[in-house]
């Protein structure tokens, strides 16, 4: 699996159209995504899945209205239940030859909600679209399909991969029940590439997929992982912040991993709608061709987030997308993107249709 950081062919994204996911608050979410549309398409070309006809005919409406560059974006129709495409859609890895394999995990709505079956299909369509080959990653044992989500691994590009235990080794929203610590890693050097897995604690306050890993830490080189710390002891991510540091610098010391550099980010401030902690972190970043998106919250630490990554990705732009909106969905820019690779070497581009 290749780093983010590495060249795209594309970003796809699936346009919002569930009004749950944003309870009274719909209304203003498609001009955040016209708006994250308009800044990608100025770098990479932009992939959008709609819903049905009209969502397909908002989506047009709304980028025509934001200046997105029309040759540069493609409406797609196709069923989904909700957008997290970092979720739901293929993970892009390089083969042998340096093509590029979609590897379609299960989806299950994160062991947690019920409306995910179109979820669990957009694969195909999204491999028919970009010409790329499919294949679906299944357990040794059972022979059933690997449930996975993007949002919960992150990896340097060269065999580091970050995971958290509460994701994947806790008794609560369990994807794929009777997979021990050791059956992940050998899923990760089997499907992804992977030698080493970092494994984190937990993860942030407030994620309802119960410990994704793009909400805390996050590869931006190949030596290099930005981490969000809590310095307030008084809040809930502080001792779960503080760990994480800890299990990163014992993991950086290890000659077989690191070294490594750590850089620290603030979270910012708690964040609560109707009573309800949200998941508001400046690591649920997205990083484009030459561009990072970084979500922004109305908060002093804003600042401080931007110019921190502005340092560790000096050859990104480094642009502010205001998430206070779009996070009451319990997710931001990381989650809703999913980035499709570049061939390696002299493999060939795929030829998307139309």
């Amino acid at each position: 699996m290749p780093a983010e950081w590495e060249p795209h062919r594309a970003t796809w994204i699936s346009w919002p159209h569930h009004e749950p996911d944003w309870p009274g608050k719909l209304g203003p979410i498609p001009w955040v995504y016209a708006e994250i549309a308009r800044v990608l398409a100025d770098h990479e070309p932009v992939e959008i899945l709609c819903h049905t006809e009209a969502v397909l005919a908002d989506a047009r409406a709304s980028l025509d209205s934001h200046g997105v560059a029309a040759a540069r974006v493609r409406l797609h129709v196709v069923p989904t239940d909700r957008v997290w495409l970092r979720d739901s859609a293929p993970i892009g890895v390089h083969d042998a030859a340096g093509d590029v394999v979609l590897l379609s995990w299960a989806f299950n709505g994160w062991a947690k909600y019920d409306n995910w079956r179109l979820d669990a299909q957009i694969a195909r369509p999204i491999a028919a679209l970009s010409g790329r080959r499919v294949e679906e990653p299944r357990r040794d044992d059972t022979g059933e399909r690997i449930v996975l989500e993007g949002g919960g691994l992150d990896v340097n590009g060269q065999g580091l991969m970050l995971v958290t235990e509460e994701w994947l080794l806790s008794d609560t929203q369990v994807r794929n029940p009777g997979l021990t610590r050791e059956n992940y890693e050998e899923i990760f050097r089997k499907w992804l590439g992977v030698r080493h897995t970092l494994w984190l604690g937990d993860g942030c306050v407030g994620d309802d997929t119960h410990g994704h890993v793009d909400d805390i830490a996050r590869f931006v080189s190949a030596d290099t992982i930005v981490l969000a710390v809590e310095e307030d002891p008084r809040d809930e991510n502080h001792v779960r912040s503080i760990d994480n540091l800890r299990r990163l610098e014992v993991a950086a010391a290890r000659p077989d991993v690191g070294p490594l550099r750590i850089v620290t980010i603030p979270f910012p401030r708690r964040l609560t709608m109707d009573g309800e902690r949200l998941p508001a972190s400046y690591a649920n970043f997205y990083i484009a061709n030459g561009v990072v998106l970084v979500p922004t919250f109305n908060d002093l630490n804003d600042r401080i987030a931007l110019e921190a990554l502005a340092r560790v990705m000096p050859a990104h732009q480094v642009v502010g997308i205001h998430s206070v909106d779009l996070v009451w969905g319990l997710g931001t820019l990381h989650c809703l993107t999913q980035q499709e690779p570049q061939p390696r070497g002299g493999a060939q581009p795929a030829r998307p249709k139309e």
